[in-house]
């Protein structure tokens, strides 16, 4: 097959281009505005980050002062701003830590409950339902608690999930049960948690509760 003259060559590029031109310049004017689009909207993201972390500061620097009404106010003003935030559920957390220490517990609850089931951000879910059951528990529905932690693995919150299964069981009477749970915890607690006290704090509730019911047997025993 003979090989195209560079006039020929030159003749075929342009017949191409006249053929093919538009397509080729519509399909490079999409990729550029897809492009574009992209990186304006990650700017714009980034933008709105920052914004919401800045406001978040200002919440947790109101709590820190004890102006409770101020910082629950700015909560529902990020939330209207930025509803789809991270930033939102982190406050709502914090929140509800502030109407604990105040023994305000159906306030906890209500924010607990919310990032539980609404967080964008799906890691704080467990946290939050962990919590929550915490609280409800201290308000005396166990049943309630437990239903909320449910019975689904919680990956790397499984040990908490334990121990907070445990505390309520130990709360509702159910020692061996209780008993059964904390074990379960301190297997999955490795030892550098003991830094923490994690590991010792579940040591503690293990041997009270082996020492309780191992009491309580002989007593059960006799006639």
């Amino acid at each position: 097959m003979d090989l195209l003259s560079e006039d020929e060559q030159w003749e075929a590029l342009k017949r191409w281009v006249r053929t093919n031109g538009l397509s080729v310049l519509v399909m490079v004017a999409v990729a550029l505005l897809a492009f574009f689009g992209w990186k304006w909207w990650q700017g714009r993201e980034d933008q709105q980050a920052l914004a919401a972390n800045a406001v978040y500061d200002r919440i947790l620097m109101s709590f820190d002062a004890n102006k409770t009404d101020e910082a629950i106010a700015t909560i529902e003003a990020l939330r209207t701003a930025y509803p789809k935030s991270p930033y939102v559920s982190a406050a709502d957390l914090a929140a509800a830590r502030v109407f604990v220490g105040r023994n305000e517990l159906d306030k906890a609850a209500e924010r607990l409950e919310r990032v539980a089931n609404e967080a964008p951000d799906k890691e704080l879910r467990p946290i939050a339902r962990l919590r929550l059951a915490r609280v409800l528990a201290a308000q005396g529905q166990y049943d309630k608690a437990l239903t909320t932690l449910g019975t689904a693995d919680m990956g790397p919150h499984q040990a908490a999930y334990l121990e907070v299964h445990g505390d309520i069981l130990l709360a509702k009477g159910d020692k061996p049960g209780a008993l059964q749970q904390y074990e379960a915890a301190r297997k999955l607690t490795p030892d550098a948690a003991n830094v923490e006290g994690v590991g010792q704090l579940l040591d503690l509730k293990i041997g009270d509760l082996r020492s309780s019911i191992s009491e309580a047997a002989p007593k059960a025993a006799a006639p």
